[in-house]
């Protein structure tokens, strides 16, 4: 596969956490054309305790997509192993990453959540920019079913959602409206390809469309839009949906969403014929590769999914294009 310095589509990236930073370090790979629009509702760990102290967006999900966008360069590595760097112990720092603490810095200093984003990924040479979804942080409510002996319960927040026992049935947002980030909305009019997933399903993926603005946005750009499914359930969040369940999940909280093309990896396929008319519904072509790392099975592999995007492109471009 040819490098994609000096150009490349425009491309979109939708998701957070682990997830988002897989699909940032295959697009990297892509384009230089390249901005990561994050989840913002974290509310556990550093990111948790930071945005409970001072009442900022939780960085964490942030603060590993500008990792995966580092320069190719010793300087960009360093920088990037330099955020990710926790510290240790039991004292008041023990738990934070350095990048969490800079980004609270700089949002302090500048009063302004992107521009602290964009001079960290400047410090890091970024190939590429990265963005809240919200402006405000938010919390995720779940309608949780705990069994025939319990009734359907209401879950709050990100980790708890997460790491709930029982089946989840819908998620939502609080608050329910917030204000989207302007610069994310102008990125997805810009896009020509928009990629949504892999990630935590219901805290990670689901949310990137659930605020308002950035759902229009979604619907009225004419970027076309590719959805990357996970390798492996979750314990808790996904462990009993099948890969069609997850397009059937992103259909029940996004009905009027279209998408183009859906990639899963050969092994986590399932059901095939169901899974392409899941797909089929969705108005999206199935793509299967071998996309998962062979020393990491349960992380994809930034090549492998680069060179499944590189041919993906390739088969179409938006409609005014």
């Amino acid at each position: 596969m040819s490098s994609a310095l000096g150009g490349g589509p425009a491309v979109v990236a939708l998701g957070g956490g682990h997830g988002l930073a897989a699909t940032l370090s295959a697009l990297r790979r892509v384009t230089d054309r390249l901005t990561g629009i994050v989840t913002v509702a974290d509310n556990g760990g550093s990111s948790g305790r930071l945005r409970t102290e001072f009442g900022i967006l939780p960085p964490g999900d942030l603060r590993m997509a500008l990792a995966a966008l580092c320069g190719d360069d010793d300087w960009g590595w360093g920088w990037a192993a330099i955020l990710q760097h926790r510290f240790g112990g039991d004292g008041p720092l023990a738990g934070h990453p350095v990048g969490n603490l800079l980004l609270a810095a700089l949002w302090d200093m500048e009063g302004d959540q992107v521009t602290g984003l964009d001079m960290v990924a400047e410090l890091l040479r970024a190939r590429g920019r990265v963005l809240p979804m919200a402006n405000v942080p938010l919390d995720i409510e779940a309608d949780v079913d705990f069994g025939p002996t319990e009734s359907v319960r209401v879950v709050r927040g990100q980790t708890e959602v997460a790491t709930t026992s029982g089946r989840i049935l819908e998620v939502r947002l609080d608050p329910t409206d917030p204000a989207a980030c302007p610069q994310a909305l102008q990125a997805l009019e810009d896009a020509a390809w928009v990629t949504i997933g892999p990630g935590s399903w219901f805290t990670s993926v689901m949310p990137t469309l659930l605020v308002p603005e950035l759902r229009q946005a979604l619907l009225r750009t004419p970027a076309r839009r590719a959805l990357v499914l996970n390798l492996v359930n979750q314990p808790g969040e996904t462990e009993h949906l099948t890969p069609e369940q997850h397009l059937e999940v992103l259909a029940a909280h996004a009905p009027d969403l279209h998408l183009d093309v859906v990639v899963a990896d050969t092994q986590a396929t399932g059901d095939v014929r169901a899974l392409e008319r899941a797909a089929r519904s969705l108005g999206a072509e199935l793509v299967t590769a071998d996309v998962r790392s062979p020393t990491h099975p349960g992380q994809h592999d930034p090549a492998a999914l680069a060179d499944v995007f590189v041919r993906t492109f390739a088969t179409g471009s938006p409609a005014q294009a």
